[in-house]
């Protein structure tokens, strides 16, 4: 089992039969009021091969779209306080590279989940991404980057980053070792979960004994860690300006916020079609 399905597991009071075997989801209270929980797991017998080991895939993506979207069309009569919160437990090793896949649209796939998400969270659902694993490439982006608290354990076995390491090497044309020795002094290129976070965009990082086999009381803290940025969500905005404007943004990310300032004061500054 992988730490996805155990921690989603853990967390659930109750756990739903899903439409297909890689897309587990649940129910728990967040926050005192009911919530949805989505996880990626691994499915040996997937009918795509490169989908088969938790990766978010052609299924999995139109998956999480399917079961958001029908959250958020249940939920619109409902008032915002009472629109539920979607947690996407996070364990994913990429999104499913593959010429079968990528045929078969898997970008359409991906983006179809990426827009049910924002979708969920601009509707007013509180959106929470609670990183357990790996959390790599369009794995990410897909489930999990488009919330609006992210939180990870505070574990070695968590691992967030753009590309897996020996192919990051390959692309920079440096072997792992000169990569690891330019991470002590370039956060961004870190895979030290405490140097990502310092880049502004995790919300939380969470102490457990336990990552792999969690115990009652890390569920408990865990548990008490979503309660909190269930309720941070509820209170703050609704797009991710957060994460530029974040303490960690302003002290690690300076050149993402100046390029930003400067395309914003140049798009003021472009004259406009008539309409």
């Amino acid at each position: 089992m992988s730490r996805g399905e155990r921690w989603l597991k853990a967390l659930a009071d109750r756990t739903s039969e899903a439409a297909i075997p890689s897309v587990v989801t649940g129910e728990a209270s967040l926050a005192g009021k009911p919530s949805v929980l989505l996880a990626i797991v691994p499915d040996a017998n997937s009918p795509y091969p490169r989908a088969r080991r938790g990766e978010v895939g052609v299924r999995e993506g139109l998956e999480l779209a399917r079961t958001i979207t029908g959250i958020v069309d249940a939920d619109r009569a409902l008032a915002d306080s009472d629109r539920r919160a979607i947690l996407a437990v996070v364990d994913v090793p990429s999104q499913a590279y593959g010429h079968l896949e990528e045929n078969l649209g898997l970008h359409w796939s991906l983006a179809a989940a990426v827009d049910a998400y924002a979708q969920a969270r601009t509707e007013g659902h509180p959106v929470v991404a609670l990183v357990v694993g790996t959390a790599l490439s369009g794995g990410f982006l897909a489930h999990g980057l488009q919330a609006n608290q992210v939180l990870a354990l505070d574990d070695p076995g968590v691992e967030i980053h753009a590309m897996h390491k020996p192919a990051a090497a390959r692309i920079t044309l440096r072997t792992v070792t000169e990569l690891d020795e330019l991470a002590k002094r370039i956060p961004p290129l870190s895979y030290d979960v405490r140097d990502w976070a310092s880049l502004g965009i995790c919300d939380q990082l969470v102490d457990v004994k336990s990552a792999d086999d969690p115990s009652a009381d890390d569920v408990s803290t865990v548990r008490a860690a979503l309660d909190d940025a269930v309720l941070r969500a509820r209170r703050g905005p609704r797009d991710l300006r957060g994460r530029l404007d974040s303490p960690g943004a302003k002290r690690t990310r300076l050149a993402s916020r100046r390029v930003r300032d400067a395309l914003t004061a140049r798009w003021a500054e472009e004259p406009r079609a008539p309409a």
